[in-house]
């Protein structure tokens, strides 16, 4: 390990020499909306007689050292009007720039910010945008504009159906993907058990998925990363925008603290359908709320200050008897510092919480759960020249895991107070990412990753037979639950087990030609986190559990290469993606796996490995009247716990079964057609190879009750799932730009009233004693209206 970091550090050193030179200077700047000093993320700063640039970080801040000249310099990004300047090069510059709005904005259903040659030179792949204005073009149920709903559309990414809770990547679980809100860890993505997220797409500023050739600064996570950035608010003046729709309504206003130098957002969320319910003598609730917030103040030239946060809350209720509720709080604290005209730092203090309680007063007790981390990171990006930058950093997050405390709620209550035992631990990190211009068809981005995950003691921890919390009987040909020889008790600053990890990242650009590239990427990455769930998709009550004496960390490597191509000029792009990955350590459940309120979670698990691979194509059109795109996955997803002796069977015999995410096909068609100023058409086409599921093959009689026999794991599917959304957006004063303005969004999700399967049970029919499937479907077709304002 140690010839591993000499040797990139060498690496580092030798790029920064070769590309360091006399007689250069630096420009940088901050680039931002016009309107409302809104920084801008991601955007082009092109120097054309150069055949370079750079772009800005997700500060708004770029930086890039030149030789001394005089330059022309174009400004580019998506739904703005480009800028050309000429640029005179004799001294360090600081230039700002701010870009006024394209006429085309609300009309843009892109994927990518810009479509620049640049990014063909980029080694950057297995990346995804989405702006907050496609995702409001895209149909979907109940009409609210969803960003979970929208990922799900490219390539790569599926859900586990409707009402499902959380996506899956690349034949990855849902708990394997990372989700970032400004910077903070979201442990649960979703609303109402799947139907909304919890992300207002009114306050959100960028939306990127990463789902291969994952930068190194990224971590904790083995599938993917979905980094989202909220809005700073306006700095210029006060707006407001929102929506009213059929079953919820949201309201976002925003303005100057101090003018040009300081603005506040707020915004917030809540369903009100379980309003109506009393009408119809029904005493049941479902619904949700939430709140984004944030705080941002320019103290001067190199240092900025922000304070955002978020909180949300979903409750379920049936009648008196049943009282769910659950949520996540974030909150982080971030401190901008320029360094110097070519260092640029973050440092982040950040807090996440996610709760979960669950009252049953039949029964009369409560059960609360949940994850708490405290997160400080330390970031820096050099821009060392215009063909080298370097990104470093360091972080360290403290962990408090609840796994369940139940307490009655009446004195006669026969449930005595039960609490599970807490766990704690400690992950740290540090890691460095280098991206390099070799030349000017050959750009690389390399770096490493250290990573580390401390499990902390706990108040007791049990003790097994040769450390093996599973038996096998061999009698049986099943797996048990060990008995526990004894426990231990550690302080809480003791050292149960630790874990080291070396995670190098590698990505490479060679351009073809102007509008062609192939790109290739490597990743390893380490997951100490589980998500204890046995279900297809999480559901609330499921528990986060830290790798431990007993259970291992998920170790992944994956490898990816593909074809990028933008053609007649950039009107259409086209990209090609195979990737292959292997995880190791991929926790499995023995058959009656009891996951709920278990106090010794390692007795009913076994850590197996699994693999996916794949081949993914976007085919998209980013100008005209008619916009869009087209994706299709063909992969695999499958996973094996073989026996860890030569008597043991392992699960499913040992062999590889389909994972509950492996989804053969998936093809969708995302659409916009411009009717007139006034009315657009948007509409998406999905179909998906059905979900694996375990069917019964046969039935035995045994003392009168009859038994079901089943086929191996995930050896059935469920029937194909393919529905089609529509929607018309009318603007009564498409060319009204200042004060009320308004447009309608009238939808239809599933037009066809396609009755897709969300499961099926079997049982036998009281009367006839036959045996019969029961297919559950939770939507047919779904109308929806939302009136939606700014000012």
């Amino acid at each position: 390990m140690k010839n591993i970091v000499l040797c990139f550090l060498f690496i580092c050193c030798f790029g920064i020499i070769s590309t360091t030179a006399q007689n250069k200077f630096t420009l940088k700047g901050i680039i931002s909306e016009e309107k409302n000093n809104e920084t801008l993320i991601g955007v082009s700063i092109i120097f054309p007689e150069l055949n370079t640039g750079t772009t800005t970080n997700e500060y708004g801040f770029y930086s890039i050292t030149l030789p001394k000249g005089t330059y022309k310099v174009i400004i580019s990004y998506l739904g703005f009007s480009t800028k050309t300047e000429t640029i005179v090069l004799s001294d360090n510059l600081t230039k700002n720039f701010s870009l006024a709005d394209s006429l085309e904005t609300l009309n843009e259903i892109v994927l990518t910010q810009n479509i620049e040659k640049l990014n063909i030179q980029t080694p950057q792949m297995s990346v995804n945008r989405l702006t907050a204005g496609s995702i409001k073009q895209i149909p979907v149920v109940l009409g609210e504009a969803d960003i979970i709903k929208a990922i799900t559309l490219l390539p790569g990414v599926t859900s586990a159906g409707e009402g499902a809770s959380g996506f899956n990547v690349r034949g990855g679980s849902a708990d394997q993907n990372l989700i970032l809100l400004d910077e903070a860890t979201i442990f649960n993505s979703s609303h109402l058990f799947g139907f909304f997220s919890v992300f207002n797409p009114d306050a959100i500023k960028d939306i990127k998925l990463y789902k291969g050739g994952i930068p190194a600064r990224y971590g904790g996570r083995i599938s993917s990363v979905l980094d989202i950035y909220q809005k700073d608010g306006n700095s210029n003046e006060f707006h407001a925008n929102g929506g009213v729709g059929i079953v919820s309504s949201r309201l976002l206003v925003e303005g100057p603290i101090v003018k040009e130098k300081g603005s506040f957002l707020l915004g917030g969320r809540s369903s009100y359908a379980h309003l109506f319910l009393p009408i119809f003598d029904n005493n049941n609730s479902a619904y949700f709320y939430d709140l984004n917030t944030k705080l941002s103040f320019k103290l001067n030239d190199k240092n900025s200050i922000y304070l955002s946060g978020y909180f949300g809350r979903d409750v379920f209720r049936i009648s008196e008897t049943f009282n769910n509720s659950y949520g996540n709080t974030v909150l982080n604290f971030r401190w901008n510092h320029l360094l110097s005209n070519k260092l640029f730092s973050n440092v982040s203090l950040i807090y996440s919480d996610y709760y979960y309680g669950l009252e049953l007063s039949f029964v009369e007790f409560d059960w609360v759960s949940g994850i708490k981390n405290f997160n400080l990171k330390y970031d820096f990006k050099h821009y060392i020249s215009d063909k080298f930058k370097l990104e470093y950093g360091l972080n360290s997050i403290y962990y408090k895991f609840n796994p369940g405390n139940i307490n009655p709620t009446t004195e006669t209550s026969g449930i005595n107070p039960f609490k599970l035992i807490d766990k704690f631990a400690l992950e740290n990190a540090v890691y460095v990412d280098a991206e390099h211009k070799i030349s000017d068809k050959l750009a690389l981005s390399y770096g490493f990753r250290l990573s580390s995950f401390l499990r902390l003691g706990q108040d007791e921890l049990n003790i097994y037979e040769n450390d093996e919390a599973v038996t096998f009987n061999e009698d049986f040909q099943i797996y048990e639950k060990a008995d526990p020889i004894g426990t231990e008790s550690f302080k809480r600053s003791a050292v149960i087990a630790d874990f080291f990890n070396v995670e190098p990242r590698l990505s490479l650009s060679y351009q073809l030609n102007s509008n062609s590239s192939i790109k290739a990427s490597y990743n390893k990455m380490s997951q100490y986190l589980h998500l204890l769930s046995n279900t297809s998709s999480p559901t609330p009550l499921d528990i986060w559990t830290p790798s431990g004496k007993y259970v291992k960390p998920q170790l992944l490597h994956q490898f990816a290469i593909g074809y990028f191509k933008n053609f007649k000029d950039d009107k259409y792009s086209l990209e090609l993606e195979s990737y292959y990955k292997t995880v190791k350590n991929r926790i499995d459940y023995i058959d009656g796996a009891d996951l709920i309120a278990n106090n010794a979670i390692e007795q009913v698990i076994l850590n197996g490995r699994a693999k996916a691979y794949g081949l993914e194509m976007l085919l998209r059109k980013n100008e005209g009247r008619f916009k869009g795109w087209l994706a299709y996955t063909l992969s695999k997803s499958e996973q094996q716990t073989p026996g860890r002796t030569p008597t043991e069977t392992g699960i499913n015999n040992g062999n590889w079964y389909n994972t509950s995410y492996d989804k053969t096909h998936d093809i969708s068609l995302t659409s916009s057609y411009d009717l007139s100023k006034k009315l657009k058409i948007n509409a998406n086409f999905l179909f998906q190879t059905g979900q694996p599921s375990t069917f019964p093959n046969g039935q035995y009689v045994y003392n009168g009750v009859t038994i079901p026999n089943y086929n191996s794991r995930n050896s059935d599917r469920l029937p194909a799932y393919h529905r089609l959304d529509a929607s018309i957006t009318y603007n009564p004063k498409p060319e009204k730009t200042k004060g009320w303005q308004s447009y309608w969004v009238f939808g239809l999700y599933n037009v066809y009233n396609r009755k897709n399967a969300a499961s099926i049970t079997f049982g036998q029919n009281d009367e006839t004693k036959r045996n019969e499937s029961y297919r559950l479907s939770i939507f047919g077709i779904v109308p929806s209206v939302s009136y939606n304002f700014k000012f």
